[in-house]
């Protein structure tokens, strides 16, 4: 007989893990602390590692009608503009790796992911259920929130990103360590393209290096929107649980500090900024940061990390689909098996990704000699340096 399996966080992490479980014939219930299911942010990026997850999932004719298709990644100077190396992505990118780079709207995806969870109807989808505290035996986990309500289940998947209360049920002190703030943060800017320059337009990826800081750009909704991210080296002030706040230009080039004129006018062309503060943990260290017992995490509750790979979404979708595979249509007593077994299969990947995210904002980032050696390395290697075969075809 199936499970009964409970999903904490209704993000695009849960979400694709209560779709990809519902299809093993489980029941899945969905809990959401927000009083919707909604999604806010703006841009990702979508490697063909992650298009091809969404594929097995039956979203590719949805994903299809939302996304933009980037011809190029295009990497520059920040100061001068100049072009120091170049990816071909669109065609090249299908042929090579079977399954296309798209880039999306983050509400967008959770969109369609939403709407085929519940086309699915498997479960209940729960709003206004912030959890406050996990229980479980050898049986049961029993979920309440702080509104003194429960649910009891035979499994729960902890999507409930990166300060999980899920979480704090694994073994070992990782488990209830805070994250780790890293003292940089992400501007973010929108904009319908219609309404920019002809110059400024982009139906590419763009990504500008500077000291301590990088720029990226690249096209959602079809190519009509253009989604702008600078993360630099500068902590904002606030608390850094308060992820989305409303920032301005000044605030960014104060941080930021004076770039190329092209990117300037970019920065000034968007109608306004949000920024967070970014927080990741250490890559995993084995398999017991991913599940114990009846509980499993995926996403940013079991490995957050920094923005330098753009995978973070997409690590939270390879292990949706993972976790199911584990299951499968097992019952509830071989659950702890298949959470063990999806565990196993799954830290190792996912702690490369957060080191090589770790060791790219290095280099992103960097100054005096290192720089110069990444741009000339850059200039040489070009897009042997820029593909990921060990990622886009994992």
């Amino acid at each position: 007989m199936p499970a009964h399996i409970l999903v904490a966080g209704g993000g695009i992490g849960g979400l694709a893990a209560a779709l990809a479980l519902a299809r093993g014939r489980h029941r899945v219930d969905v809990f959401e602390q927000a009083a919707a299911f909604a999604e806010i942010g703006a841009g990702i990026q979508l490697g063909p590692n992650v298009t091809r997850r969404l594929a097995q999932l039956d979203l590719a004719e949805g994903l299809d009608a939302i996304a933009a298709r980037p011809g190029a990644l295009v990497v520059r100077s920040a100061g001068s503009g100049a072009e120091l190396a170049r990816l071909p992505l669109g065609d090249a990118m299908r042929r090579r790796y079977g399954a296309p780079y798209l880039c999306v709207h983050r509400a967008d995806l959770h969109a369609l992911l939403l709407g085929a969870v519940r086309a699915g109807g498997a479960g209940a989808l729960v709003t206004d259920a912030r959890i406050a505290q996990v229980e479980a035996d050898d049986d049961l986990v029993c979920i309440s929130s702080s509104g003194s309500r429960a649910w009891e289940g035979e499994a729960l998947v902890g999507a409930d990103g990166l300060w999980s209360v899920a979480r704090q049920r694994l073994e070992g002190p990782a488990a209830t360590e805070a994250p780790r703030v890293t003292g940089h943060t992400a501007w973010r800017g929108i904009a319908a393209q219609a309404r920019l320059p002809q110059a400024l337009r982009r139906d590419r990826i763009d990504v500008w290096l500077g000291p301590r800081l990088h720029a990226v750009a690249y096209p959602v909704r079809g190519g009509d929107w253009l989604n702008v991210v600078v993360i630099a080296e500068s902590a904002p002030a606030g608390n850094a649980r308060d992820w989305d706040q409303a920032s301005s230009l000044a605030a960014l080039q104060q941080a930021a500090g004076p770039g190329g004129r092209e990117l300037q006018a970019l920065l000034e062309a968007m109608p306004d900024w949000r920024a967070w503060s970014l927080s990741d943990r250490p890559p995993l260290a084995s398999a017991a940061g991913m599940a114990h017992e009846r509980i499993a995490l995926v996403g940013d509750a079991a490995h957050p990390m920094v923005p330098y790979l753009a995978q973070g979404a997409g690590m939270a979708i390879e292990d949706a689909v993972a976790l199911a595979e584990a299951l499968g249509e097992g019952s509830a007593a071989e659950v702890p098996a298949a959470f063990a077994r999806y565990a196993e299969a799954r830290w190792q990947r996912n702690a490369r990704v957060q080191a090589r995210a770790r060791r790219n904002g290095q280099l992103f980032h960097a100054t005096g000699a290192v720089r110069i050696g990444r741009d000339l390395a850059m200039r040489l290697l070009g897009a042997r340096l820029l593909d990921q075969p060990w990622l886009y075809g994992g």
